[in-house]
């Protein structure tokens, strides 16, 4: 039986560990059939070597999106790899360590401003950088934490979040007379890379051990990685603007 993604062409970006979920996306849609292409920043010969331990090969491409020159070429790029795409993940953030960590109240504007630009504006660069490779409309995924709550030490995170998605919403609006979906994994938390560049990720991450339903396990990111998979596929053929949580089931539960 054929995979659900069998012939789309998918580009992912943020693979920068085994353990990061957008390896388990491209890992999974890989074994669902689908062709992919990798970005990478700031160290794409990182990602290369990670890339390795896919089920098949995968190109890597350094792209920076706060980049126009990175952005412009993209679509050319990909191009002449894929042909074009079906799909597209986003699973980019960063924010400078003055704005993480319980500084909230002392951050300085230009370090609110990076964290909001690689983290939220990138959704909207990144999608109209592929817009021309998406002619027979697409999917297009990223990954959020849930931007409802104000988390300890995630700080202007959180904002930046709320921004992304807002983004995707509007994007969902603007882009569906182009047929293309736009939505959005709430993930919990997920011991990566990125994770533990916020100071304090293991107080937060503790909410789940106290809270979540169903057992949350830091160690696997393959739930999100299913997710995303699943909203790439035509199996949510008419969904868009959405956000799926794939977090054990803490955003349902109180105290």
């Amino acid at each position: 039986m054929s995979g659900i993604l069998e012939g789309k062409r998918v580009l992912i970006t943020g693979v920068l560990m085994e353990s990061s979920i957008a390896f388990h996306t491209a890992k999974l849609a890989q074994e669902q059939g689908a062709e992919i292409i990798l970005t990478a920043f700031p160290r794409p010969t990182l990602t290369e070597r990670i890339a390795k331990k896919l089920p098949k090969p995968a190109k890597v491409i350094e792209l920076d999106v706060t980049n126009d020159e990175h952005m412009g070429r993209l679509a050319d790029v990909v191009g002449e790899e894929l042909g074009g795409l079906d799909g597209v993940v986003h699973s980019i953030g960063f924010a400078p360590q003055d704005a993480l960590g319980g500084n909230f109240l002392n951050t300085p504007f230009e370090s609110v401003a990076t964290a909001m630009h690689v983290s939220a504006f990138s959704l909207k660069s990144l999608t109209m950088a592929c817009l021309p490779l998406m002619q027979n409309g697409g999917s297009v995924v990223g990954l959020t934490f849930d931007a409802q709550y104000a988390w300890p030490q995630y700080d202007w995170m959180g904002p930046a979040k709320a921004a992304l998605e807002a983004t995707s919403r509007y994007m969902a609006r603007d882009l569906g007379k182009q047929n293309i979906r736009c939505n959005l994994i709430s993930a919990g938390p997920i011991g990566s890379m990125a994770a533990k560049s916020i100071p304090g990720f293991a107080e937060l991450a503790s909410v789940w051990d106290d809270r979540a339903p169903l057992e949350w396990d830091l160690k696997d990111p393959e739930p999100a990685g299913r997710g995303v998979v699943a909203l790439l596929s035509d199996w949510f053929p008419k969904t868009t603007g959405e956000i799926v949580h794939v977090d054990g089931g803490l955003h349902a539960v109180g105290a």
